[in-house]
């Protein structure tokens, strides 16, 4: 499976698993309940969806202009950690405003995916890559 196909497939799957994820963290670290959380996450996952396409889009460019082709373990995790860290930048103010905490307060709440969700990222992207097969952008030329 290549193309826009590729990429729907894989950040629908990974954003549903990932609103599930978020919803029950959120409300456990914020010691509120998962109804507040539940709008919360889907904000995020809408926002991380859309991020993860441009995001994917950009890194597959860059990845297609490397003289070494394939996806070894350190640009996948180059790729996870990019990822989570950009994707920081957009969700650290959401937190904080709907949740009623100072911006730190929201970092500390996040460092939990911060830290999570690059390993969820490393072992979806491993699995996924294993069910569909590389995108062209990892393949060597023919």
């Amino acid at each position: 499976m290549q193309g826009l196909k590729r990429k729907l497939v894989y950040v629908t799957f990974y954003e549903l698993i990932g609103l599930c994820m978020s919803t029950l963290g959120l409300a456990y670290l914020s010691d509120t309940q998962a109804s507040h959380t539940g709008p919360l996450a889907v904000m995020i996952t809408t926002i991380a969806m859309l991020w993860n396409l441009i995001y994917n889009m950009v890194f597959e460019y860059w990845e297609s202009r490397q003289r070494t082709r394939g996806r070894s373990v350190a640009r996948r995790i180059v790729h996870a950690i990019g990822f989570q860290l950009t994707l920081v930048v957009y969700l650290i103010p959401l937190i904080a405003w709907w949740l009623g905490m100072t911006l730190v307060e929201a970092l500390l709440v996040d460092m939990a995916f911060i830290i999570l969700v690059p390993c969820y990222t490393f072992a979806y992207n491993w699995a996924f890559d294993r069910l569909f097969g590389l995108p062209k952008s990892a393949m060597a030329p023919a």
